[in-house]
């Protein structure tokens, strides 16, 4: 199989977009797993430090690994939003992929330092592991918000970008160019969407020249997403999309069968669900 570097490298070229979906059970990694089988494509699997702490982090890692090797298909285990030395080592000894070291919400020097020093931590462990930083503050947590957080307002520079990149040797780079995490109440009835800035997105890519991540991909006008994909960004994390689509499929399951009590029997309407999205998504990431 490909290594994740090399899959970067080749939709960094192509100008087409990775899925980044975050699981938190055997539901959303098989939803993943078939949809991205049915499309075609990689997928990465994100569990962040919540998450992982639910699942387990060496249980997470040999899920994903017997997955790969039964399907036969890229995908990739990303240790998300993780914001400690101690769990970025422990992800990397766990023989993650990948690790997302967030540090955004320090200030900028603090932020490259502790980057720096978790950049060369992984990579002692795993030389092969790819690493991204963060610049510019999204908010935290993929949940349904009243209001958007007033730190995911202020947008990453060019300046910034670069000095990050250059100081912190980062393989990978998350900046904040109109995204936020999670999803205001207005965006989960359908009535606003998140706009994103491209010629943002476009001039850092131009100034970075490395792979780019988009946090807080749910609940953004599928044509911003599109174009953000072909003005550089390369993999798109979407989480709250799939937790609603999770909800509502057990509840569908849960309305069908009241009187039901096997989860085996309930839950393939949510890994329908959550099917549909990564699928749906996928097919907008890789869009001509």
């Amino acid at each position: 199989m490909q290594t994740l570097r090399s899959v970067l490298d080749g939709a960094d070229t192509a100008r087409v977009g990775i899925g980044h979906f975050n699981i938190s059970d055997l539901v959303a990694l098989n939803a993943a797993v078939s949809a991205a089988r049915e499309i075609g494509v990689p997928v990465i699997v994100g569990v962040s430090e919540s998450e992982r702490e639910f699942m387990g982090v060496r249980e997470v890692a040999a899920l994903v690994r017997a997955v790969r090797e039964e399907s036969s298909h890229p995908v990739f285990l990303n240790a998300d939003h993780t914001h400690t030395l101690e769990k970025a080592e422990e992800a990397a000894r766990a023989g993650f992929d990948s690790i997302v070291f967030d540090g955004s919400a320090l200030p900028f020097e603090e932020n490259v330092r502790e980057t720096a020093r978790a950049v060369e931590a992984v990579r002692s462990i795993a030389d092969s592991m790819v690493v991204e930083g963060e610049v510019g503050f999204i908010g935290s947590g993929s949940e349904i918000h009243d209001t958007a957080p007033d730190a995911a307002r202020i947008l990453t520079t060019i300046d910034e970008a670069t000095q990050f990149v250059a100081a912190t040797r980062v393989d990978v780079l998350a900046p904040a160019v109109g995204n936020m995490h999670g999803m205001l109440r207005q965006m989960v009835r359908g009535e606003a969407e998140k706009h994103l800035d491209i010629a943002r997105i476009a001039a850092i890519k131009q100034a970075v020249h490395l792979p780019m991540t988009l946090h807080g991909g749910s609940g953004t006008k599928s044509d911003d997403l599109r174009r953000a994909v072909k003005a550089g960004i390369t993999i798109v994390h979407i989480n709250t999309d799939l937790r609603l689509a999770w909800r509502r499929g057990v509840e569908a399951g849960l309305a069908a069968h009241p009187e039901e009590v096997a989860p085996y029997k309930i839950l393939p309407g949510a890994v329908q669900a959550v099917h549909d999205v990564v699928r749906d998504r996928l097919r907008l990431f890789n869009a001509p």
